[in-house]
């Protein structure tokens, strides 16, 4: 699973450089999502614009992914495509998770 990460204005952007998060990537998108986010203490924002598909296995990496960063730092995801927004609010987990359109609005709108 290929993730890049980078550091802006105090807040981790992962960005996951695959088309898919499903039930063959998910338990290493989940390791190298804990692997980037571990010993960092501010929110994460997680960049979905590659992303063209999710399943119920992929959804739950990402569930995992929140849990593990505690309950005083969030989990923000950013430029869902339209299939993985469809997934999002299917499962009603955008009731979840803070949803941006893309990166930026995510770091100008993120105060957590």
């Amino acid at each position: 699973m290929r993730l890049t990460s980078r550091t802006v204005d105090g807040r981790l952007i992962v960005t996951v450089a695959e088309n898919r998060i499903d039930a063959a990537s998910a338990i290493a998108f989940k390791e190298a999502l804990r692997s980037l986010t571990d010993g960092f203490g501010g929110a994460v924002i997680l960049g979905l614009d590659q992303v063209d598909f999710i399943d119920s296995s992929g959804l739950g990496a990402i569930v995992a992914a929140m849990k593990q960063l505690g309950g005083e730092r969030r989990l923000h995801l950013a430029g869902l495509t339209p299939n993985v927004d469809r997934v999002f609010r299917l499962t009603r987990m955008d009731t979840v998770f803070p949803m941006h359109a893309n990166v930026e609005a995510a770091v100008e709108q993120n105060d957590s």
